[in-house]
């Protein structure tokens, strides 16, 4: 792997103007967070390929993502409920983990058998958590079965995971790949690497002993519904062939706060993915060599992926439902009238007239 500087995202890929314009967006924020308390922690259950868990997931308040700091992601608003000023000492990061130590203490039965830690950014990016706080975490989570971290690849280093995989974790690096399709990262996600970068952090994880869990984008801004589909479908089936890429997780778009998206959706010039074509993917994908789950956050709401109104609460179950038995057939059990509007959506909608129905 390439060795990063801080100053390797700022300017100079290719796509400062994309960035500028992110800039200004984001600039309009005047919320404030503060360091010692994370951005969100829950409760939930998450198939691996051990099975499936109880997971407690983290995401850390850091200074933020480092890409989203140069412009960034046309679609993530999480560099929004950041902290201000690029950096969270190693002190008040553990004061954030001890709240969501707390917090599982009060609301589970037992310890949570795997462990999911974000920041909005790269846990394995040492200008957002600090090599002492990578360390201090493993001790913490030594008991428990296994564990997910989040990065771009650049970050992804044998040696980081070693602080895991050492203490005999299953360990998992989570990547936001968004697409195999390097044309639609770059224009579409504005994301600046490529998928044999992606490759490469696969090897540093095989290295160490750890897996890879790829985060794929529903739809990301530019793309017509079917088109959309399509490259996931391709998407999902290039990750399952790449070691060792275990699990495939699907993130349909949303609309988030302080994003180019927000921006197009306000003009009409977007509209968040059908809960159908999810599904559709879903189906499509069952037969690959991966786990491929989808979860999609703000299901049923205009800034959400969305069916009519009706049936989404249904359709999100089956989702869910799939994730967790891997089992297409769960879709047989939902239908509704709005799925002969999705069908044409899917016949007729084009990147020059979209969104064809709002």
């Amino acid at each position: 792997m390439s060795e990063t500087s801080p100053e390797s995202h700022e300017e100079g890929r290719g796509m400062d103007a994309h960035n500028r314009v992110m800039r200004e967006i984001r600039a309009r924020r005047d919320e404030t967070y503060d360091p010692h308390e994370p951005t969100r922690v829950w409760l939930d259950e998450d198939n691996t390929p051990d099975g499936v868990y109880q997971s407690l997931t983290i995401i850390l308040n850091t200074g933020g993502c480092r890409w989203a700091r140069a412009g960034g992601c046309t679609m993530c608003g999480y560099v929004a409920e950041s902290v201000e000023g690029g950096s969270v000492s190693h002190e008040a990061l553990v004061d954030q983990l001890e709240v969501c130590l707390e917090y599982e203490r009060e609301n589970a039965d037992e310890p949570a058998g795997l462990i999911k830690i974000y920041t909005s950014g790269s846990f394995l990016d040492e200008r957002e958590v600090p090599a002492e706080t990578r360390k201090t975490i493993a001790e913490a989570f030594a008991d428990r079965d296994r564990i997910v971290v989040e990065s771009l690849p650049d970050f992804v280093d044998r040696e980081k995971l070693a602080d895991f995989t050492d203490r005999g974790l299953e360990t998992d690096v989570a990547v936001g790949l968004e697409t195999a399709t390097d044309r639609v990262r770059r224009d579409c996600v504005n994301k600046y690497f490529d998928f044999a970068d992606f490759e490469d952090a696969c090897g540093e994880a095989a290295a160490a002993g750890a897996g890879v869990k790829a985060y794929l984008l529903m739809k990301p801004p530019f793309l017509a519904e079917p088109e959309a589909a399509d490259d996931m479908i391709d998407s999902i089936e290039r990750c399952a062939t790449v070691d060792p890429c275990h699990t495939v997780s699907m993130n349909p778009c949303n609309v988030q706060r302080y994003t180019m998206v927000e921006e197009l959706y306000y003009a009409d010039g977007y509209r968040p993915p059908w809960l159908w074509s999810v599904a559709h993917v879903l189906e499509e994908t069952a037969d690959v060599d991966a786990i491929v789950v989808s979860d999609p956050v703000g299901h049923g709401s205009d800034r959400g992926p969305h069916n009519c109104g009706d049936c989404d609460d249904r359709v999100q179950t089956a989702i869910k439902d799939f994730g967790l038995r891997q089992d297409p057939s769960v879709f047989e059990q939902v239908s509704c009238e709005c799925e002969s509007t999705w069908e044409l959506v899917m016949e007729a909608e084009t990147a020059y007239n979209m969104p064809l129905v709002g």
